[in-house]
């Protein structure tokens, strides 16, 4: 007589082992890039797909907020729309900025990062309150425009960069003569 549970003793051993070699598959192939030429590689196969990890990557601007009109409901667009202009980035970034950040392909590269990063808005943060602007912008009935908006975190962003540069001490200086 057969035991009708053998199979079942087996099974989860059987699930672990498929499943370890899936997931090691898969991070071979999207794992971090351990070099900067693998890092470019990545980055040129990531800019041209329109999924990445099963989620659409939009194209341009335009196609972004369209992907948020149909995600956002229409009680917290009327929310979004009621923050003021100037609190709108601060208020939403940990929220749905984060969200556009790590699904959107904002650190390893996406076509809309790729996008952004030609139109000068080159930081993933930046990248997200930049969306963030335009959305909110759009829902007030405001011009959002990236050849309008992209100048003001471009500048806002080297500003930050020279206050830093400013701030900043020197830890150790040392002359040296040449033989």
């Amino acid at each position: 007589m057969t035991k009708p549970f053998a199979f079942y003793s087996f099974f989860p051993t059987l699930l672990m082992f498929l499943l370890t070699g899936f997931i090691q598959t898969a991070n071979a192939q999207d794992g971090p890039p351990d070099t900067e030429e693998e890092f470019e590689a990545q980055y040129r196969q990531r800019i041209t797909k329109d999924r990445l990890n099963g989620v659409y990557i939009p194209k341009n601007l335009d196609d972004a907020l369209l992907q948020l009109d149909k995600m956002i409901s229409p009680e917290s667009q009327q929310v979004i729309k009621a923050i003021p202009e100037d609190s709108v980035c601060m208020r939403m970034h940990g929220r749905l900025g984060m969200w556009i950040i790590l699904n959107w392909g904002f650190y390893g590269g996406s076509r809309l990062s790729h996008y952004l990063k030609s139109a000068g808005v080159t930081f993933p943060d930046d990248m997200a309150d930049f969306i963030m602007l335009a959305y909110h912008r759009r829902l007030n009935g405001k011009p959002y425009a990236i050849k309008e908006l992209a100048p003001q975190f471009r500048e806002k962003r080297k500003k930050e960069h020279e206050e830093s540069l400013k701030k900043g001490k020197v830890i150790h200086e040392e002359t040296r003569k040449k033989n």
